[in-house]
């Protein structure tokens, strides 16, 4: 079907195809509808799938022809409109972008400063200004609208925030989506003008957008009607971070000729494994009714393994990996465990390492995502940029130099007055703005980054940075920040690493310090990517959200019990619906065979808890069920499994 006379919502169940439909549609525009790849934007939500979408669409329509055509994320999207509109929002060149953990810092200095609280609230706080940002409440209208010590203290922190970002000429994630819709709301011009330019947009995964997001896209759409979006409610899994899955039924309000085509036939899983998705996820109420289907055939059942404990089911499940590889002669990467929570990976992890399994965990922190290599790596960069502000401010309290946020606002602020770095700043400010006491600490340590600077200039090794850490007793501020002292030696051995690197960079290539710290700044991306792209032939590890548009022959999900999935907040709660979309999605993971562990105790702050099987097991066709453990394992299936293994040990010998 052809369709590009108004606004388009494709609804595509799990496995259905639903990249082709916006890389094909795009290919479609192009080539027979005349439009200009340059007035064309597809939205995802992550990197990997923007890059992914933007190599199909290049294949299809060849490199040239794809030439000015915009694929990103939404955050890319909104940072390319605030580029261009960084005047009309008071920003200056080269502004900087929080990252969670620098919004959480700052945050959490803003309580001790201002409210002598502790910074264990940081996290909370900051979850709700991202939900305030999400929902473009102003902070004065969260103060305005404050009942109780708890939300006035919430609300305070908000307006701090905000105050000291716009100091640092900083904005964090949020702002990239609510800061252009605020500004079209503010400027029709301004808007006009992006409309003009982007006549058709693209969007997948819409039940994931979040009300910001699905404003900007409404902004951007104007009357025209050149939207196409593709979703499924069935797989909205991330409420907890403002996705709400209602913006499907929204467009039919928003747009009444919006057109709905239903994408039902699966290309992945075979029919038993789609009969349990659909009879599971029927229980939630739905708005567009759909149903699964395929041509695969009727498939093996759905296993459910009962073991006696935590510590049986991870050997439970590596022993069938094992057993069913040798049976079946297929690869480690063909298995996937998923679990709810991170916590459930240890004992597999163990497991795994004493069978001595290849297995790959996905979503785990990388090397350069650590925060004392964060930190180090911005005294590099500060290194060689002195006008680096995001650097600067990372690091200008790190360790503590008493650079509170009340003196890096007041510098903050000159900096945007004087148009200069904040570096700069500390050379020129005065009692005007800050204590005697505050400009000393600014210029002792604007100082002493200069003479490390300069000694790096004529050092062909990496003694100079050796000597900074140590001068600035950076171990010892590890060790206070620690809860042990191994993690503190765990944590500095991170930092020897880091620097370690930058002496085999300059070994190896022959280049100035300079030259490779900024290799190495580069290698944090280049790692990132790598580590998306690498598929080796291991078992692959991740939680159910983190599986999301990934497939696997063979798939365990484990812990199928109360309070685990659905996890013990949602029942509290009674927000159940999420949880079973998030058991949906695990399901429709499984291509070939379906396996659900669950335990009839667990070890929980000591003591051992009866557990009590999940009521999405209930929910399942029974008949397809095939349950194991106890007493359940039948004769002829044991006498079945062991003439495969003996034939899948024959195979191992010519």
């Amino acid at each position: 079907m052809r369709y590009i006379d108004g606004p388009l919502l494709v609804l595509a169940g799990a496995g259905s195809g639903k990249t082709s439909v916006i890389t094909r549609k795009i290919a479609y525009l192009v080539e027979t509808c005349g439009i200009g790849p340059k007035h064309i934007a597809a939205v995802t939500f992550t990197n990997k799938a923007a890059r992914e979408m933007k190599e199909r669409v290049g294949k299809l329509l060849g490199s040239n022809a794809s030439e000015g055509l915009t694929v990103s994320t939404f955050h890319q999207l909104g940072l390319r409109i605030i580029h261009s509109e960084r005047r009309e929002l008071g920003l200056k060149s080269g502004f900087s972008i929080f990252d969670g953990q620098d919004s959480q810092t700052l945050i959490r200095d803003i309580l001790i400063q201002e409210h002598g609280a502790e910074g264990d609230l940081a996290s909370t706080i900051a979850q709700r200004i991202s939900s305030w940002k999400n929902d473009r409440v102003l902070p004065e209208q969260a103060v305005a609208a404050a009942t109780g010590a708890a939300d006035t203290l919430f609300a305070q922190a908000f307006l701090r925030y905000n105050r000291a970002l716009r100091a640092y000429n900083a904005l964090d994630f949020d702002d990239l989506i609510s800061l252009p819709t605020i500004l079209f709301e503010r400027s029709p011009d301004i808007l006009e003008k992006w409309q003009n330019q982007l006549r058709y947009l693209l969007v997948d995964e819409y039940q994931d957008t979040n009300s910001s997001q699905y404003l900007l896209v409404k902004q951007l759409i104007g009357l025209g009607g050149g939207l196409t979006v593709v979703g499924d409610d069935d797989q909205s899994i991330y409420a907890w971070r403002g996705a709400r899955p209602e913006n499907l039924v929204q467009l039919q309000e928003d747009y009444p000729s919006l057109k709905v085509i239903k994408m039902e036939q699966n290309y992945r899983s075979t029919a038993r494994i789609l009969k349990a998705a659909n009879t599971l996820i029927a229980n939630n109420n739905h708005v567009f009714d759909k149903r699964l289907w395929c041509e695969l055939g009727h498939g093996e059942p759905l296993r459910v393994i009962r073991c006696t404990d935590e510590h049986h089911e991870a050997d439970q499940v590596i022993a069938e990996i094992l057993d069913h590889k040798l049976r079946k002669r297929t690869r480690y990467g063909d298995y996937a465990i998923l679990y709810r929570g991170n916590h459930q990976s240890r004992l597999i992890e163990l497991s795994l390492q004493q069978q001595q399994v290849p297995y790959h965990m996905s979503g785990g922190t990388s090397f350069f995502a650590r925060n004392e290599v964060k930190d180090i790596m911005a005294y590099l960069r500060l290194i060689i940029n002195e006008n680096d502000d995001n650097a600067f401010l990372r690091i200008a309290n790190v360790p503590r130099r008493k650079l509170g946020t009340s003196t890096l606002e007041a510098l903050g602020t000159y900096a945007n007055t004087h148009h200069c770095s904040l570096n700069q700043a500390c050379k020129r400010i005065g009692q005007e703005q800050v204590s005697g006491a505050a400009i000393a600490r600014l210029r002792e340590f604007h100082n002493w980054m200069d003479s490390i600077r300069n000694r790096g200039s004529n050092d062909r090794s990496v003694t100079g940075i050796r000597q900074m850490i140590r001068d600035m007793d950076y171990e010892g501020w590890l060790n206070q920040l620690s809860a042990s002292e191994d993690t503190a030696q765990r944590r500095m051995a991170n930092v020897d690493f880091l620097v370690d690197s930058l002496a085999r960079v300059m070994q190896e290539e022959a280049v100035t310090l300079d030259d490779a710290i900024s290799r190495l700044v580069l290698r944090d991306l280049l790692e990132q990517q790598e580590e998306e792209d690498a598929s080796p032939d291991s078992v692959q590890l991740m939680t159910l959200h983190a599986s999301k548009g990934l497939e696997f022959p063979h798939v365990y999900i484990i812990g199928m019990e109360e309070n685990l999935l659905p996890h013990r907040v949602s029942v509290e709660q009674g927000s159940i619906d999420e949880e079973r979309r998030l058991a949906y999605v695990g399901i429709t993971r499984a291509r070939e065979t379906l396996s659900m562990t669950l335990a009839l105790k667990r070890r929980q702050f000591g003591k051992d808890i009866v557990c009590e099987a999940s009521r999405f097991i209930e929910e399942l066709p029974q008949d397809d069920l095939h349950w194991q453990g106890g007493d359940e394992e039948t004769q002829e299936a044991n006498e079945e499994r062991a003439q495969e293994t003996l034939a899948g040990l024959k195979g191992l010998f010519p």
